[in-house]
């Protein structure tokens, strides 16, 4: 079985342009979650799924120089490039990440991972996306490969929800069974935010690998949320920054 992670990322972001290159300690937000990613014990590879656009040559050429796997699709049609990285990689088990995320827990993965084989017979999936409880910007999503491919298929090609990719699954509910998992209560901390959409959540985030700069990448959730409650000044920063996924989070399709 090919267990593989792909990052979608771009360097046309709105509110942060350029976010995914933007170093933490020296080092491109996208590396270091590439090399988080693979402290995973289940996963084979990582995939970072960008897009055709020029713009996002200095992505492909930065994985050409780091030795990491790119694949390039359209830039609008995420669910087509998704899916497409999926087929051309021959994927079993696809783990589903974003370019905003570069505290993504390696141990965290595992688990879902684990619980998702546990149950392999009677799901489709696994995800923490469903409802916020994680710290957003440590949120999983994991399903067979087969399933992104079949919803690419079901969803119209001039359906504007394409802009997103695993976020479809949940739209076909009769379908797909992807099972909710809930944040254990020392991790439960859905108004901590250590994703990055905007220079105030980038400040936050580059305040962590700062104070763990000496560990590399071998840092949990744990750890991190242990060292931003003793120090609240620093989330305190991006708490009143809007978010954008809310919505489609609290409210259906």
């Amino acid at each position: 079985m090919k267990v593989v992670a792909t990052i979608q990322a771009r360097m046309g972001s709105s509110r942060l342009p350029g976010k995914v290159l933007r170093e933490l300690c020296g080092t491109p937000m996208l590396v270091h979650q590439v090399n988080r990613l693979l402290r995973s014990r289940l996963i084979d590879d990582v995939v970072v799924a960008t897009t055709t656009n020029s713009a996002d040559d200095v992505i492909a050429d930065l994985c050409a120089l780091r030795g990491i796997s790119v694949y390039r699709g359209s830039e609008q049609d995420v669910l087509g490039r998704v899916a497409a990285v999926v087929t051309a990689h021959k994927i079993d088990l696809h783990v589903e990440c974003f370019g905003d995320s570069p505290l993504v827990d390696p141990q965290i993965v595992d688990e879902f991972l684990g619980y998702f084989l546990k149950h392999r017979d009677s799901l489709d999936g696994v995800s923490s996306t469903l409802e916020t409880t994680y710290p957003p910007g440590l949120e999983v999503l994991a399903y067979w490969g087969r399933v992104i491919v079949d919803v690419n298929g079901l969803v119209a090609l001039d359906d504007p929800l394409r802009e997103h990719a695993g976020f479809n699954i949940g739209r076909f509910p009769r379908a797909f069974r992807i099972e909710s998992l809930r944040a254990p209560e020392e991790f439960h901390e859905p108004e901590l935010y250590l994703e990055v959409d905007t220079i105030e959540d980038f400040e936050v985030v580059a305040a962590v690998f700062e104070h763990f700069k000496a560990r590399g990448s071998s840092f949990g959730l744990g750890e991190i949320l242990g060292f931003l409650r003793a120090k609240p000044e620093i989330p305190d920063r991006n708490r009143a920054v809007e978010r954008r996924w809310r919505a489609l989070r609290e409210n259906d399709v």
